[in-house]
C-alpha cells in the first residue's frame, strides 16, 4: 500500500463511523475509513436493521393470525422461517452497500483490514491473518469500533447451543424453545419475535422488571401483555447454572430461594455489551481507558490529541443515533466549529418489541428522587379513535412535567408505534418548549400523535377525551 495522507481517518464504519465520515467530507476533508469487516457495523448488518427486519415478519404474522378481527379470512398460516432470515438478510445486505454507495459519493476512501494505532497521527492496516498491509497517515483519527456481546460468567457462547444476539439473527430453522438471559431492549425484542414465531420463550431478568431503565408502569403492562401470550417472564431471577445435554441446554433459575430448572435447545445471552477496544494500540500511543471504555471529554478527544472516540466504546448509552450525533460533534470540533454539546438526559430510548416502548428523559420515578415537583399527564391508546381503528389500542402516553418550569422532564409511549411518535418528544425537550405550548400546538385528527397532545392537556387538567 502506497502511504497516503488524510485529513481524518477513521476506524470502523458503524452508524458512528460512517456518519462522522460523511459529515467530516462535506466540512472539506479528505477522509478515509477502515473496515475489517461488513461497511456498516453491528447495528446495519447484525443488529438494529435486521433485527427490525425479522421484527415485521413476526408483525405480520399476528397481524395475519388477527384477520377476523378485520373481517378477514385467513386460513393455513404457517410461518417458512429459513425465509423470514432470508429476507433479514437481504435488507442488511442491501443496506450496507448503500453505505458504500455514499462513500463513492462523498469520495471517502475505504480501506479494508483491521486498523492499528502506531503513532498519533498513524494506523496501521493489518489483513484477516494479521499481516501488516501498509500504513496511512491522518491530522486526526477518530476510533469507532463499537461493541460485541459480552458473555455471562461461567456459560461461554459455543454458537450453537449457547448464543449471543449474532447467531440469534441467522439460525437455520425455528428452535422450539429458547432462554433469553437478559430483558433489556435487545433480549426483550428477540423474545417477542421468536415467541410470536411460535417458539417457547423463557425470559430471565434479574431486575425487579424487564427493561429495568424504563418506567415501571408501563413496563408492567407490557408484561401483562406477555404473559398474555403465554410467555414466560421471570423477573427478579438469576441463571445459576447452564448444563449442555446433547442438543440441548438445561437453565437452572433462581428467584429468592425458589429454584427450578428450565429445559431448551437454544440459551440467548442477552445481558449486555462490552468495547471492542482491544488491539487497536491504544496503549502505544497513550490512549487511557477506564473501566472498560476509552475516555473522551465533551468532544469526544481522547487522553491523546489528534486521537478521538465515539459509540459503543466509550461507554453507554450504547445506540446507533448516539453514536452518530458524537461522530458530528467530534469532526466538527475537529473542523473548528463550535458544536453545542450532547445532552444525554434527552436521548430518546427505543425497543421494537409489540406494543413497543419508547422513552425520553426521567422516569416519574427518577424526578421525584431528583427533588422536582412533578405533575403527570396520561393518555390511554383506548381513548384514541386511531388506535381503535387501527386494532392497536394497548398502551399510553404519559407525559412528566416540572411544576415550576412546565417543562417536560420526561416522557414515555407504550404502543405499536410508539418509536415513531417519540421523536415529537425529543423536539419538545431540546427546544425546552412548555407544557401549554404543546397543548395549543393544533395535531391532526385522527392520528395517534393526539394521544401526546391529550397526555399534555391532562397534566394540565385539560384532557378532552379522558
Amino acid at each position: 500500500m502506497a502511504e497516503q495522507q488524510f485529513d481524518l481517518v477513521v476506524i470502523g464504519s458503524g452508524p458512528g463511523g460512517y456518519v462522522a465520515a460523511i459529515r467530516a467530507t462535506q466540512l472539506g476533508m479528505k477522509v478515509a475509513v477502515v473496515e475489517q469487516a461488513d461497511v456498516g457495523g453491528i447495528c446495519l448488518n447484525w443488529g438494529c436493521i435486521p433485527t427490525k427486519a425479522l421484527l415485521r415478519s413476526a408483525e405480520v404474522y399476528h397481524l395475519m393470525q388477527r384477520g377476523k378481527d378485520f373481517g378477514l379470512v385467513t386460513e393455513n398460516i404457517s410461518v417458512d422461517f429459513p425465509v423470514v432470515i432470508q429476507r433479514s438478510r437481504r435488507v442488511a445486505t442491501r443496506l450496507s452497500k448503500g453505505v458504500e454507495f455514499l462513500f463513492r459519493k462523498n469520495k471517502i476512501t475505504l480501506l479494508k483490514g483491521c486498523g492499528v494505532l502506531s503513532r498519533s497521527h498513524e494506523v496501521m492496516i493489518l489483513d484477516d491473518t494479521g499481516t501488516d498491509t501498509g500504513s496511512v497517515h491522518a491530522t486526526n483519527i477518530l476510533l469507532a469500533t463499537g461493541a460485541r456481546a459480552r458473555e455471562l460468567p461461567g456459560v461461554p457462547f459455543d454458537g450453537d447451543i449457547v448464543i449471543s444476539s449474532r447467531e440469534a439473527l441467522n439460525l437455520s430453522s425455528l428452535p422450539k424453545s429458547m432462554v433469553i438471559i437478559g430483558a433489556g431492549a435487545i433480549g426483550v425484542e428477540f423474545a417477542y419475535f421468536y415467541h410470536t414465531m411460535g417458539c417457547q420463550v423463557h425470559l430471565v431478568e434479574m431486575m425487579p422488571t424487564i427493561l429495568p431503565i424504563e418506567d415501571p408502569e408501563l413496563t408492567k403492562l407490557l408484561v401483562n401483555q406477555f404473559k398474555k401470550s403465554k410467555m414466560q417472564v421471570y423477573t427478579d431471577s438469576i441463571v445459576k447454572t447452564v448444563t449442555k445435554e446433547a442438543q440441548e441446554a438445561v437453565v437452572t433459575i433462581a428467584q429468592g430461594e425458589k429454584e427450578w430448572q428450565v429445559q431448551a435447545e437454544k440459551v440467548l445471552v442477552a445481558i449486555g455489551v462490552q468495547g471492542n477496544i482491544e488491539q487497536l494500540g491504544l496503549e502505544k500511543v497513550g490512549v487511557e481507558v477506564e473501566r472498560g471504555w476509552i475516555r473522551v471529554d465533551e468532544n469526544y478527544r481522547t487522553t491523546m490529541e489528534s486521537v478521538y472516540a465515539i459509540g459503543d466504546i466509550i461507554g453507554p448509552p450504547w445506540l446507533a443515533h448516539v453514536a452518530s450525533a458524537e461522530g458530528i460533534i467530534a469532526v466538527e470540533k475537529i473542523a473548528g466549529l463550535s458544536p453545542r454539546p450532547l445532552d444525554y438526559r434527552s436521548i430518546p430510548g427505543c425497543t421494537y418489541c409489540k406494543p413497543q416502548l419508547a422513552s425520553i428523559g426521567l422516569t416519574e420515578q427518577a424526578a421525584l428522587e431528583q427533588g422536582y415537583n412533578i405533575t403527570v399527564g396520561r393518555f390511554p391508546f383506548q381513548a384514541n379513535g386511531k388506535s381503535i381503528a387501527l386494532g392497536e389500542n394497548i398502551g399510553l402516553v404519559k407525559l412528566i412535567y416540572d411544576k415550576k418550569t412546565d417543562q417536560l422532564l420526561g416522557a414515555h409511549i407504550l404502543h405499536a408505534e410508539a418509536t415513531e411518535m417519540i421523536n415529537e418528544l425529543s423536539v419538545v425537550m431540546n427546544n425546552n418548549v412548555e407544557g401549554h405550548d404543546l397543548i395549543k400546538s393544533i395535531h391532526a385528527h385522527p392520528t395517534l400523535s393526539e394521544s401526546i397532545m391529550e397526555a399534555a392537556a391532562a397534566a394540565y387538567g385539560e384532557a378532552i377525551h379522558v
